[in-house]
């Protein structure tokens, strides 16, 4: 039997907007935990469904399977996106900027 058990997870990207002091928070918190942003909304995210009792009891009703989907999923990881994410300093789409960019831009 193996020492470690890897669960692994199917991750999407999507596009949310969050009030400003809203994500400063989540960039805070991220920092306070050494985690990325990311990884705090999902598992925030997951913390809330989780502990809503309401919510659990809807998810085992027809209707929650009915429920269209609001949220901007973007495409899966193609063969530029792996190159990307080897060289991040590639040129971005257009309209599109880098993290270390906007972070500048904030400050």
């Amino acid at each position: 039997m193996p020492l470690l058990q890897i669960n692994l997870s199917r991750y999407i990207s999507a596009s949310v907007r969050l009030d400003e002091s809203t994500a400063e928070q989540v960039d805070q918190y991220a920092a306070f935990v050494h985690a990325s942003a990311d990884d705090v909304v999902d598992k925030a995210l997951n913390y809330v469904f989780s502990k809503d009792r309401d919510f659990q009891d809807f998810l085992k009703t027809p209707q929650a399977k009915q429920v269209a989907s609001t949220l901007h999923v973007r495409k899966g990881p193609n063969k530029d996106a792996k190159d990307e994410a080897q060289h991040p300093a590639k040129k971005l789409g257009a309209g599109v900027e880098s993290t270390a960019s906007v972070r500048v831009m904030k400050a």
